[in-house]
């Protein structure tokens, strides 16, 4: 009865041949899943995915078999030769990642760029994405705009100037954490920005999803205060600083921290920085933090 509702719903508008349908499914409610994205699915002839067996259990759900394609990160070449080779016979292929928008901090881009180089149409069916259903309860009224970093680098070197970068950012920032490393972010960012406005948002449209906002300052408490608190997946929105932030110039902070990050830890060079120029700490400290660790405002090696 729902495929043929969404049938009804979805049906009316154009559905090309040969065609790559990227499809976004459920970040956690199944009922995230939008009729037209499961008329798409019973209507294709084949669907790539990021997991087959996440997959399978996917449209089981709601009564649908379909060939499944394996198509993630490490078979990126195969997975588009064989979709390609389906798009040639005049198929439409879907693909879906486990979870969310494809392609946003998950594969699919090389695959849609793959369709698109060789002259298909790539068409999109939007629904659940983590990324904004976070933005959009995190109230930020400073945020011009916003960026997705997603998962942070997993090498100490690579995360510390990820981190930094974001850190500095004036627009909001988007970040992915799992259980097992979710503390040691929380501490990461109560010292690179502790003033700066943070939205975390826990097992998004699931059961118990948790959704907070407070400094960053104050997130390791909170995390700590309640062992179910560092359960799920997490989404953590940075919300957007103050123009005028960024009024002084990298190079005005740099005069004043490179020598005092030369011959002082940190803590103590921001603080003095502070102190004697004013500009906020959460500026100055992911500056000294890029100072400290050589990497540049691009995240490349002096």
């Amino acid at each position: 009865m729902l495929v043929q509702a969404a049938a009804a719903a979805a049906g009316g508008q154009e559905y090309p041949a040969p065609a790559l349908y990227v499809v976004a499914t459920p970040i956690g409610n199944l009922a995230d899943l939008t009729l037209r994205a499961l008329h798409v699915l019973a209507m294709v002839d084949a669907i790539a995915c990021e997991d087959t067996r996440h997959s399978a259990r996917l449209l089981e759900h709601f009564g649908l078999t379909k060939p499944l394609l394996a198509a993630h990160e490490h078979n990126e070449r195969e997975a588009a030769a064989a979709v390609l080779g389906r798009l040639a016979r005049g198929e439409r292929v879907a693909y879906i990642s486990d979870a969310g928008t494809p392609a946003v901090s998950d594969p699919g881009a090389a695959l849609v760029a793959a369709a698109r180089g060789a002259g298909y149409r790539v068409v999109p069916i939007p629904g659940a994405s983590s990324a904004l259903a976070a933005l959009s309860v995190a109230g930020d009224t400073l945020g011009s705009g916003f960026a997705v970093i997603g998962f942070l680098p997993a090498r100490g070197g690579e995360r510390a100037e990820a981190l930094a970068r974001a850190a500095r950012a004036n627009l909001a920032q988007v970040l992915f954490e799992a259980p097992h490393r979710i503390a040691a972010l929380g501490a990461a960012l109560a010292e690179a920005c502790p003033e700066r406005t943070l939205t975390l948002c826990r097992e998004l449209t699931k059961q118990f999803e948790t959704i907070a906002t407070l400094p960053a300052r104050e997130l390791p408490a909170w995390l700590a205060a309640d062992a179910n608190r560092v359960r799920g997946e997490f989404v953590l929105v940075l919300h957007g600083l103050p123009d005028d932030t960024g009024a002084a110039g990298e190079a005005d902070h740099d005069t004043l921290l490179a020598p005092l990050v030369e011959a002082l830890p940190l803590k103590q060079a921001v603080a003095l920085a502070m102190a004697i120029g004013g500009a906020p700490r959460n500026v100055l400290y992911a500056r000294a933090l890029v100072l400290k660790t050589g990497a540049t405002p691009e995240g490349e090696p002096n």
